[in-house]
This record gives structure tokens, C-alpha cells and sequence, in this order.
């Protein structure tokens, strides 16, 4: 099944969902990060990785974590990073999503972090960017946060040691949860654990009616199930 986050050899090209991303894909994205928490201890915090390499900060919905946190990142990756201002940008006056990306990879960019407000546009910009540049979904509408979902693992890992035998209750609004619909697609490639989304009606709605059906009888109950 084509997956437009892979080339043809099967290796990671973009970051856009965690749904269709494989098992060892997902537990080396895992691994490498734990190799950089020893990084955050040190007095220089610096490593060489991305010397030379330049990141767009898109983001066209606002946010101040997400944003800082990427900049951080890269920084400390040694990368070269630029936050593109959406409200004093050429979008703001009518340019396109598409002509905003031709003009920036003219500015020899390598990874775009996008963030935005309709679902799809990180596959839209994956899908016309040259072969050399990377994209990172930071969040597209409804649809994923695929960082914070590994996150998430990475932190359930961290204190669970691994996803087997877990049982998961992801309590919220599931129907308008980005996060949510990437931690399912991740928890349920790394384990097949028992994903209980919260509450039955809205997993239906939001698609999610094959997670639905594993809720567990206590979040059944406890939410009226």
C-alpha cells in the first residue's frame, strides 16, 4: 500500500501521520530520541546532526509550545531555523499555500514544520516539494499531530517499559482530537493494546468505530457505555 511519508526503499521521507508507519519505523523514531535525552544535561547543548541545514517554521494556526519546542530542536541539532510570520507573510494578501513553499525552497530550504488548519495540507506540500526536502506535520486540522503521538509513546514506554498487556483510555473529544487519532494509530502498531476512546458515540462519528468496538467494560461503564 502506498505510504507518502516512505520512498521506494521503504525509509522515512516525511513525518505526516503515524497511521501506515511500521512497527520498527515507529521504535526507531523512539530509540533515537532516548539518545538525546543525555544531551538536555549538558552544559553545551549542541550536537552537529543538522549543521548547515535549514528549517521553516510554518505554522498558519497560532501556538507558542509546539512552535518553541521545534525551534528548540533544531536548534539544538545545529540547524539553521526560520519562523515564518503568516500574518505579515504574502498568504495574508492571497499568495498560496503551494506558491508560499516554491518560494521558500527557493530559499534552499531543507524541512518544512508545517502546522495548519485544514486537514491534508502537509500531504499536499509532501507531495510537491523536491525530492531532497523533508516534511513535518505539526498538526493538520482534525486529522494527526503525529510528534506529540510519539511522544506520548515515548513517555508510556518510558514508564511502562514496553506496550504489551496495556490497556489504554484516551478520555476527551475524541471526534475533534488530533492527538487522539495518533496515539490510536500508534498504540495500535506498536501492540495491539486495548485502546478504549471515550465516549463510544463520538468514536463512531470521528471514524474511529473500529477502536470503538475494543473499549473496555470499565470505560464502558464509566462512561455510560
Amino acid at each position: 500500500m502506498f505510504n507518502p511519508q516512505l520512498n521506494r526503499h521503504g525509509e522515512l521521507t516525511h513525518l505526516l501521520s503515524t497511521e501506515g508507519l511500521p512497527r520498527d519505523i515507529l521504535t526507531h523514531i523512539l530509540d533515537t530520541a532516548q539518545t538525546f535525552v543525555p544531551m538536555a544535561e549538558r552544559d553545551i547543548k549542541k550536537v552537529p546532526l543538522l549543521r548547515g541545514k535549514s528549517v521553516f517554521n510554518l505554522f498558519f494556526e497560532n501556538s507558542t509550545r509546539t512552535r518553541t519546542t521545534f525551534e528548540i530542536a533544531a536548534k539544538r541539532l545545529s540547524a539553521d531555523v526560520y519562523n515564518l510570520n503568516i500574518n505579515v507573510s504574502s498568504t495574508a494578501k492571497g499568495e498560496s499555500l503551494l506558491d508560499t513553499i516554491s518560494n521558500l525552497t527557493a530559499m534552499q530550504a531543507d524541512i518544512f514544520v508545517v502546522r495548519h488548519e485544514a486537514s491534508g495540507a502537509p500531504y499536499l506540500i509532501a507531495r510537491n516539494v523536491e525530492p531532497h526536502i523533508h516534511v513535518i506535520n505539526a498538526g493538520d486540522g482534525r486529522h494527526a499531530h503525529p510528534t506529540q503521538g510519539l511522544l506520548d509513546m515515548y513517555t508510556i514506554r518510558h514508564f511502562k517499559k514496553d506496550f504489551s498487556g496495556l490497556t489504554v483510555a484516551i478520555v476527551g473529544d475524541i471526534l475533534h482530537s488530533r492527538v487522539a487519532r495518533s496515539d490510536i494509530h500508534a498504540l495500535t502498531t506498536l501492540a495491539q493494546p486495548k485502546c478504549a476512546p471515550s465516549v463510544r458515540s463520538r468514536c463512531c462519528r470521528a471514524g474511529l468505530n473500529k477502536w470503538a468496538s475494543r473499549c473496555s467494560p470499565i470505560c464502558a461503564k464509566a462512561c455510560g457505555m
